[in-house]
């Protein structure tokens, strides 16, 4: 039977020997394309299989560590205690930087795996490059983790307690959020091997953009839900009731997202019109790029986050030289090879493939905008040694103003014709979407009292995309135009893709009204309340009753008590706390949220003041719970598109007489 000690040492061997496999996978498929040795070639469809084995033999045996309590691993006695609960020494693993890292290579070498797996219908040439691509960067950071963040190190002796994971993270917000978007951002990297060997081949056509999009959509879908998730995870942990505040980490995986969803729908303009190539394959780039721009961010300690663990310059360094190494190295390349790609179709302004350059257009300059508040105040001190901070000031008056051109454009595209379309016509079908937008905006007005034009003509977007969209799904199945059994034919055949589009784009309409409901209309309170004493806030009557002790598996809690009532309704409790965790010595706020309808009424506690006073933040956010339920809905028809059976069979495998000559790696 293997020990505690023993698996630590296999999961150290393991990494090495997918080290060894990665090399093997990102050279000896191109050698054999140089050589035209399909032996070689060959090599590519089982080493990724081979090094996903290891790397998860590797990942398993730190996690046995871990649920065992395993203090002479370092990162075990670090990151983990004894009396902590189950989950949470499991959601350890990936709860610190050595863990993160791991996991970050495990879900690359899954991606990588899945390609060589489910590949078949790829040429050879293609599927070996691209494999060979995954090989580099799994090679990379396989590097990274031996070199600078060894997650199997050993302490001599081993301590008898660990030092616990960070407070904050011991929550399961934050055993869904980080595997959720890392397969986002690792995700990117297939579509990026797909552009480098693209470019490395000199080929490029539609079957490229039907290979990269279900790969791309897969990862924008996880990578949605993962941002969702550490926005709810935020606003109901960090006690400040807030969803989303422009941090440099929350940025760090916003960017890739907004690029993302350019190539996505750039993608699409390829795979049926053949155009935007060039445009295409550098998206694809880019989108990975700020992927590892991301992981720099976070994981090289330029930046003090609860998100960012490393502190070692050395590791900053070796992620910047990655960072250098790839992006540097694809943009170069694409410098060198674009020009002899051929160039795609023409088409008029008016028509789809106008609508979604337009779509790009907007979603780029909103990525770089991001990208420029991000980066400046890092750029400024490393340059002049000045802080500055870039907060939502800034990005709220040059990132919005972005995406209100792009919101009301959205409902137009789907119904606009490929290569010329009639704007007219569009406008006409459109009209129904219009009339409800106008109403919502009227009928928030007048409830609103009559303050304030902005915010419900932005409420009313929302309602513009949700009705735009159903207006594009009453248009595919011909609605009231046909007997009723035609449209639900219709309907039964419309392609996922299609009804996945309509949901997204709904979902996004969702999010608007969420987001313009809480931001505008909220209501909020700060008192110090005493036992007995109550505070008012949207109707609602907050009172306190005091505070209780409780004491949890490894943290001492100060509970609050609240009676809230509003008129004669039933009165229901709420109990915000204070939370004190005695290994690490620290403190979180656990907020107090009440559902009422799509609204909550939040509370929290703030520092107790002599005689038994507490601080109270009471809050009423209007329409709040959509923003996620809006995110929800939008992965849910990115899934659905996903499951189209043209996006899961891909591109249908050339015959062998058309198999292209290998050519020089």
């Amino acid at each position: 039977m293997i020990g505690t000690f023993s698996i630590a040492e296999l999961g150290h061997y393991a990494l090495v020997l997918a080290l060894v496999l990665m090399l093997v996978q990102s050279t000896v498929p191109l050698l054999g394309l140089y050589w035209r040795d399909q032996r070689l070639v060959a090599v590519s469809g089982s080493t990724p299989i081979a090094g996903f084995v290891l790397v998860a033999i590797a990942f398993a045996a730190l996690t046995a560590a871990y649920v065992a309590s395993d203090f002479s691993v370092r990162n075990v006695w670090e990151n983990s205690h004894s009396a902590k609960p189950m989950l949470y020494k499991v959601t350890g693993v990936w709860g610190n930087h050595e863990g993160s890292m791991l996991l970050w290579v495990l879900i690359l070498a899954l991606f990588g795996a899945l390609v060589a797996a489910f590949g078949a219908n790829l040429p050879s040439t293609l599927r070996a490059r691209v494999i060979a691509v995954q090989g580099w960067i799994g090679t990379a950071f396989l590097l990274f983790v031996l070199l600078t963040s060894n997650p199997f190190e050993r302490l001599h002796p081993p301590p008898l307690e660990g030092r616990d994971l960070n407070p904050i993270l011991q929550d399961i917000g934050l055993a869904i959020h980080p595997p959720l978007l890392y397969v986002g951002y690792v995700g990117f990297s297939i579509a990026f091997a797909f552009a480098v060997a693209a470019l490395m081949e000199r080929r490029i056509d539609a079957a490229w953009a039907r290979w990269v999009r279900p790969w791309t959509l897969a990862a924008w879908v996880f990578l949605t839900g993962g941002i969702a998730m550490g926005s709810y995870w935020a606003y109901y942990e960090l006690g400040w009731g807030g969803w989303w505040f422009w941090d440099p980490v929350e940025n760090a995986s916003f960017m890739p997202w907004l690029a993302g969803t350019a190539l996505l729908h750039s993608a699409v303009v390829m795979e049926k019109r053949g155009a935007l190539k060039v445009w295409t394959i550098l998206l694809a780039i880019l989108t990975f790029s700020l992927s590892l721009l991301g992981t720099f961010l976070v994981r090289s300690g330029v930046l003090t986050s609860v998100h960012a663990f490393a502190t070692d310059p050395s590791r900053g360094v070796f992620i910047l030289a990655i960072l250098v190494a790839f992006i540097g190295g694809a943009l170069a390349l694409f410098a060198w090879r674009a020009p002899d790609l051929k160039q795609g179709g023409l088409f008029a302004p008016i028509s789809r493939e106008g609508a979604l350059v337009f779509n790009n257009l907007f979603l780029v300059t909103a990525t770089a905008t991001v990208l420029i508040g991000t980066l400046y105040p890092l750029a400024l001190e490393a340059v002049t040694g000045q802080k500055i901070s870039v907060g939502a000031p800034f990005f709220n008056l040059t990132f919005g103003p972005l995406m209100v051109p792009l919101l009301m454009a959205l409902p137009f595209g789907p119904l606009l014709a490929w290569k010329r379309a009639d704007l007219y016509g569009a406008t006409q079908r459109l009209g129904v979407a219009m009339i409800a937008a106008l109403v919502a905006a009227v009928i928030t007005y007048v409830v609103a009292g009559g303050k304030g034009v902005l915010a419900p003509l932005a409420l009313g977007l929302g309602v513009w995309l949700i009705a735009g969209s159903l207006v594009d799904l009453a248009e595919r199945i011909q609605l009231l135009r046909a007997p009723a059994r035609t449209s639900w034919a219709r309907f039964v055949g419309l392609p996922r893709s299609a009804i996945g589009t309509v949901v997204a784009h709904a979902g996004i309409g969702v999010m608007v009204i969420g987001i313009v409901g809480t931001t505008a209309y909220q209501t909020e309170e700060i008192v110090s309340l005493s036992p007995g004493e109550s505070v008012d806030v949207a109707g609602y009557t907050l009172l306190f009753q005091g505070m209780s002790p409780v004491t949890g598996p490894n943290y001492r809690e100060d509970r609050g008590q609240f009676l809230a009532s509003r008129g004669g309704a039933e009165p229901f409790s709420m109990t915000p706390s204070k939370r004190f965790y005695m290994a690490r010595e620290m403190a979180t706020t656990e907020a107090a949220i009440e559902t009422i309808g799509f609204s909550q009424l939040y509370v929290s506690l703030g520092d107790e003041i002599e005689g038994g006073t507490v601080a109270v933040r009471a809050s009423y956010k209007p329409l709040v719970t959509l923003i996620w339920l809006g995110a929800l809905v939008t992965s849910i028809g990115g899934t659905l598109s996903l499951t189209d059976r043209r996006l899961r069979i891909g591109a249908p495998k050339p015959a062998a007489a058309r198999q292209p000559k290998a050519a020089s790696a």
